[in-house]
């Protein structure tokens, strides 16, 4: 006596083919299998069974099949639903690859207030003297590391210390008060720290709240001059940096500003600084970190390289007295 078939479907827990999973999206595009068969340049035979293979790796129905038609069933709605984006993304990343075969490239990792006040600004002359090297940008506050992620080099801001050990020091910085020509031509002249007290100030609404921000606030400048219970006309917050600065130079108020980020609107005369003997120094520093596994790459190393040179500029045009160093030996 044969022994019953089980009543339990074992569900397989194997990847599905990728294969099987274009020629369910392209089904599913048309509602049609031989439309589906003619753009894959396979037989609708061989389309139908590759359905049918999927649906057996799932477990259950993709398609209701029709005498005239196929239409989806809830499952297979919900696999579209997961499936095109995934399948956009690995299409957008292949062409990628394609295009930038044989090519050379540098990825930068910054945070975007550097990237769009410091960093961008300058790169139209790396690529005069760089026209065969591409550079892609990935501005986000997150920390990468380099030992696993597709950057070759990482501008950071931070104290020295462990989490820029290996890294080249580009500059120092100091916070000025700065504001529009326009706006100091229409309010009440600034001859001393408490004036400022007169316009509205611009400071980052996390200064308070964030590990070091402290050192770039408003508070701790109007301490340093000894004017710790000043209160100013109103207060302006943003998140960013860059929109610190585009809001000073729009005249909507006075802002400290980092003397890097800005050396090139004072030079301009965009922004002007109203007390130059009342900077404020900072502990915080820029640093260029160069990944481990692309530092031997000839466009990594010249722009590298690019990078220190710009840096040196900066430091002298923002009286930044130490030279580039290795903070190896920080702690």
């Amino acid at each position: 006596m044969s022994k019953a078939s089980p009543s339990i479907t074992h569900l397989r827990t194997r990847p599905v083919a990728v294969g099987h999973l274009r020629a369910f999206e392209a089904v599913a595009r048309h509602l049609n299998f031989r439309a589906a068969s003619e753009e894959l340049a396979l037989t609708q035979s061989a389309v139908s069974r590759q359905i049918q293979s999927l649906e057996e790796e799932i477990g259950v129905p993709l398609f209701l099949r029709h005498t005239r038609a196929v239409e989806l069933t809830s499952a297979g709605s919900q696999l579209l639903r997961t499936l095109l984006p995934t399948l956009e993304r690995l299409d957008s990343t292949v062409r990628q690859i394609r295009q930038s075969a044989g090519r050379k490239s540098v990825a930068i990792t910054t945070w975007a207030s550097f990237a769009s006040m410091w960093l961008i600004p300058r790169l139209e002359a790396f690529q005069r003297s760089h026209p065969d090297i591409d550079i892609r940008i990935d501005a986000t506050d997150t920390s990468v590391d380099l030992e696993t992620a597709d950057i070759d080099l990482a501008l950071r801001y931070s104290l020295p210390g462990a989490s820029v050990r290996g890294a080249q020091r580009l500059f120092g910085e100091q916070l000025a008060v700065v504001a529009s020509p326009w706006l100091l031509k229409s309010g009440q002249p600034i001859r001393k720290p408490a004036d400022v007290a007169k316009f509205t100030l611009i400071e980052a609404g996390d200064a308070h709240r964030t590990q070091h921000m402290e050192w770039l606030s408003w508070r701790r400048w109007f301490e340093t001059q000894g004017l710790s219970n000043v209160e100013p006309k109103r207060w302006l917050y943003f998140n960013y940096a860059h929109q610190i600065v585009q809001a000073a130079l729009t005249g909507q108020g006075v802002a400290l500003a980092r003397m890097p980020l800005i050396a090139d609107s004072l030079a301009s005369g965009d922004l002007v600084e109203v007390l130059p003997g009342f900077r404020l120094d900072s502990p915080l520093v820029y640093w260029l970190l160069v990944g481990p596994r692309t530092a031997h790459r000839p466009e990594v190393k010249a722009f590298s390289d690019w990078l220190v040179g710009e840096a040196s500029r900066t430091r002298h045009t923002v009286g930044d007295i130490p030279d580039t160093d290795l903070c190896d030996d920080l702690g």
